[in-house]
């Protein structure tokens, strides 16, 4: 196969250690290199029911070239303990999430940042977030090339990071460049990522031997199952779980996790048989196996059939609740939206974008004026006036939640499943443990097919700790998941002794 151009950056971008060292060692700049912006602030907050006193660092890191000529710069927002003995020794995590072209905003406002977002509009703030593992573990939030402020220096230098191995490979060197930077490279290091930050992930653990990983965690996970039939094995339980909420099909008296363990036990045996046999299957049997959807699933027996019992995410979604003129979301499919609804641009017509069963809390009486949006302001983000208020921080781009356009001009290059990386990482490490969460209502990465890839991955199952919750893709929206996750990663990050 021949190296695509984007491969080749990112080979530039994998080899330009050396020249960042050279000139941190005394030599000579690159003419006209722009200056990295940084800004330092001290914050004192309560995390886990602890009083927790932190630093808090917005820095850019410039990511240069093999020449040594910067493409571009990346924002890191970092989160540092301060009141602690052993820094050396203490956690480090970095987080990014997915799309590709998303932004930290979900898992930075949304699950771990030591402040929350709320409301909607000029009516946003930021609250304190009590369940933040800053008590544990220190949080560096990194906002890939073309989202957050991190910007590409010219419109062509973008297309270098854009691809799978060129933002693997920047993600990486920013990573080592902050533990170089702030001196911590002894301490345990962790990345997690989300959605397509899961593949990410993967990617950048194919060096976890030299990152010196400890964990990777993972939520959402992006994984692939080809073929004729494992996509709709794969996908079953998920479909199960949604019509156990939404009251439809023969799941009386059951809880959601044994709908769905029944439903894994189905997919793996019954399921995966009858479709192996395709039109040899006796029709008889074929009834058989309809019937045993519907109750799973919801849908009747004749339309079942009439998709030779392989159900896509679109069948299932638009005639679960057809008869109520209603769909369900993807990344939640808890959320509805009428059929007959305005058309929107995706991922903006999932009804399950950012769904929550809780009511967004009000801002309170007494919020900060530094981090509510300024009224009549509607160019501000409460996410912008925190950043250049609080954090001080003052960024003359727009914070940038989602870009759409980097997703469009994303090159994948043509890559398989890359959760072949983390059982090969593992392998080489006996010590690399992994994390993975999962949503149990979410049908964009459903989770039996995220536990299939990682077990035709490699991955050791007595290295992998497993966690399932009601909810959707991000299962942080709401407050029981947020604390209960937060306390899983508590627990994964801490020294196995300590547990």
């Amino acid at each position: 196969m021949p190296i695509r151009p984007a491969a080749v950056a990112a080979l530039l971008l994998l080899s330009a250690a050396p020249a960042a060292h050279a000139q941190a060692s005394g030599a000579p700049a690159v003419a006209n290199q722009p200056r990295a912006m940084t800004a330092q602030t001290r914050h004192l907050g309560r995390f886990n029911d602890q009083k927790v006193a932190y630093q808090a660092i917005v820095a850019q890191t410039l990511v240069p070239d093999a020449s040594g000529i910067p493409r571009a710069a990346i924002v890191t927002t970092a989160y540092v303990r301060t009141d602690v003995k052993d820094l050396a020794a203490r956690p480090v995590m970095f987080i990014f999430n997915g799309g590709p072209g998303a932004s930290t905003t979900p898992l930075h406002f949304g699950a771990f940042g030591p402040m929350r977002r709320v409301g909607e509009g000029a009516e946003q703030t930021l609250i304190d977030n009590p369940v933040s593992p800053l008590d544990t573990v220190d949080l560096v939030f990194i906002d890939p090339v073309g989202t957050g402020y991190s910007r590409p220096f010219t419109p062509q230098d973008g297309k270098a990071f854009w691809s799978r191995t060129g933002d693997a490979a920047s993600v990486r060197y920013v990573i080592e460049q902050w533990l170089k930077t702030n001196r911590r490279q002894s301490s345990p290091r962790y990345i997690l990522g989300q959605s397509y930050g899961t593949t990410r992930a993967a990617l950048i653990a194919k060096d976890a031997a030299a990152l010196k990983l400890d964990g990777v965690l993972l939520f959402a996970l992006v994984g692939a199952s080809e073929g004729r039939e494992m996509p709709f094995v794969t996908s079953l339980p998920s479909l199960a779980t949604v019509a156990w909420w939404h009251k439809r099909g023969g799941h009386a008296g059951r809880s959601v996790e044994q709908v769905y363990e029944d439903a894994v036990r189905f997919a793996r045996t019954d399921y995966v048989t009858a479709l192996i046999q395709g039109s040899s299957l006796p029709a008889g049997d074929r009834r058989k196996i309809a019937q045993t959807m519907s109750a799973m699933t919801g849908l009747s027996v004749d339309f079942i059939l009439s998709k030779d019992l392989r159900l896509t995410n679109r069948d299932f979604m638009f005639e679960l609740l057809k008869d109520h003129g209603l769909r369900t979301g993807q990344l939640d499919g808890r959320a509805t939206r009428a059929l007959d609804a305005p058309a929107q641009r995706p991922p903006y017509d999932d009804p399950g974008l950012s769904f929550s069963l809780e009511k967004a809390p009000a801002a309170p009486k007494a919020a900060k004026p530094d981090i509510a949006v300024p009224v009549g302001k509607g160019e501000s983000t409460a996410v912008e006036v925190y950043f250049r208020k609080t954090l001080k921080f003052d960024s003359p781009e727009t914070y940038t939640s989602l870009n759409l356009e980097v997703n469009a001009a994303w090159d994948h290059e043509g890559m398989g499943d890359a959760n072949v990386f983390l059982g090969q990482a593992m392998k080489a490490d006996p010590k690399l443990r992994l994390f993975w969460a999962s949503g149990l209502y979410d049908i964009t990465t459903p989770a039996y097919r995220g536990r299939y890839a990682l077990d035709q991955a490699g991955v050791p199952a007595d290295r992998l700790t497993a966690a399932r919750f009601p909810g959707g893709h991000s299962v942080f929206t709401e407050e029981g998941n947020r604390a209960a996750l937060a306390e899983a990663v508590r627990k994964f990050v801490r020294p196995q002794g300590d547990h």
